[in-house]
């Protein structure tokens, strides 16, 4: 397949050239590919995309094409769409621009990079790349994979960048425990994270007691499990013709998100569980605990928003790609009970792989976790100090003006050595 338009994008001057569209099958699957401006002909690729984010412009682009790589920067079919995901084809769309980064002149290795939620989508495809659909079904899966995922082709390593465990932990870990049903008007104020009773503070950092915080999280997997049993029920019904439909419903979540603890309350504050390399802002290594950088003002008004707490998401879309089973929200995850999870995924990737958590934000543990089940034996672990999310500087987390500035060259510079020590141009 050869790219056939321009796309206009309003980047900005670290622009690596102007994108070309490649268009995919089904339609509303496309690409943007990014060349170097010079130098030698890149014999390494790397591929990007999301469950549903549109990443055609994504800092990866840039920064990767910039030192040197070829970067296909894919949507998804279901892009902004989160109700219509079919985890699998996902999984066909990453086939999809793995083939045709491998049909390339002169390219000879294929990289995944997961950013956020693309680190659940990379892994999941690695996963069964490496080890075929066997890896995503049987019973203990809530929503088993299909044979379509079979033959998948391998890429040659992954990058993740400040990946999330999977939307299924996350929903999990943000889910309002104190909606008693699934009734907004309902609120048990034994459980409510908004009640100043219980250690809320709506002008800056909460502190909630160790007890409460215990139960909650015992709540949030609690009230996970009952959807979850709602769901099952209701497919049921379906595969038995007793359901108005027989493809699919609404799964109205209320308060379904807007409610992580760890958003709130400084106790909480994200770190690794052991000492572990910190690229720090002048470039130096250092090794040690890392805590996040992240600030702690007062929350966001949310809670009583229908657009920023509630979930709308379709009976499929729900099991397969949202709902995971659990005894507590922390760490008493069935990790494996979904195909949508990091923790689960790399435990079946041999290739090299990088973890990098982002110094400023909320996933430092995750991704700690992620290095430490990867079953690779070449895998890498570092946090970028004071990075945000999407590794430009934490300016709120600063004490001193510019102290995180060199966050994204530091990043970017170093997937680069990292890629080019494995895999060399």
């Amino acid at each position: 397949m050869r790219p056939l338009l321009l796309l206009v994008f309003a980047l900005t001057c670290l622009a690596q050239n102007d994108p070309v569209f490649v268009p995919f099958s089904p339609s509303t699957t496309k690409g943007a590919l990014y060349r170097p401006n010079s130098g030698p002909s890149p014999r390494v690729a790397v591929i990007l995309t999301h469950r549903t984010a549109n990443f055609l412009s994504h800092i990866a682009t840039r920064e990767l094409s910039r030192r040197g790589f070829l970067v296909l920067a894919m949507n998804p079919r279901f892009e902004n769409n989160e109700a219509a995901v079919n985890w699998d084809e996902v999984a066909l769309d990453i086939k999809s621009g793995v083939e045709f980064l491998r049909k390339q002149p002169g390219i000879a290795k294929v990289i995944l990079f997961g950013h956020s939620g693309g680190g659940t989508s990379m892994s999941f495809y690695q996963s069964v790349a490496e080890k075929g659909p066997a890896v995503c079904q049987g019973s203990a899966k809530l929503a088993p994979c299909s044979n379509t995922l079979a033959g998948l082709p391998r890429a040659d390593g992954v990058v993740f960048m400040d990946a999330h465990p999977g939307n299924s932990i996350n929903g999990l870990r943000s889910i309002n425990p104190a909606i008693i049903g699934n009734d907004p008007t309902k609120i048990d104020p034994a459980l409510d994270p908004f009640s100043p009773k219980n250690g809320f503070n709506p002008s800056g950092p909460s502190h909630y007691s160790a007890e409460f915080k215990e139960r909650y999280f015992r709540a949030q997997a609690e009230r996970m499990n009952r959807l979850i049993a709602d769901a099952q029920s209701r497919m049921k019904q379906m595969e038995e013709g007793k359901y108005p439909y027989r493809d699919d419903d609404v799964f109205l979540i209320t308060h379904g998100q807007g409610a992580r603890l760890i958003s709130f309350d400084p106790s909480l504050r994200d770190r690794t569980a052991h000492p572990r390399k910190l690229l720090k802002n002048d470039g130096t290594i250092a090794t040690q605990i890392v805590e996040s950088a992240m600030h702690y003002g007062a929350p966001a008004r949310t809670a009583g928003s229908f657009r920023d707490t509630a979930r709308v998401l379709t009976i499929r879309s729900f099991l397969s790609t949202n709902a995971i089973r659990a005894t507590h929200s922390q760490d008493g995850i069935d990790y494996c009970s979904t195909n949508n999870s990091v923790p689960c995924a790399v435990k079946s990737i041999t290739v090299p792989v990088l973890f990098a958590a982002m110094g400023g934000y909320t996933f430092i543990r995750d991704n700690e976790l992620h290095y430490e089940l990867a079953a690779s034996k070449d895998k890498d672990f570092i946090v970028v100090e004071g990075a945000t999310h999407g590794a430009t500087p934490c300016k709120e987390c600063e004490t001193t003006p510019g102290q995180y500035a060199n966050s994204v060259k530091n990043f970017f510079d170093y997937v680069a050595q990292w890629i080019d020590t494995r895999f060399s141009r």
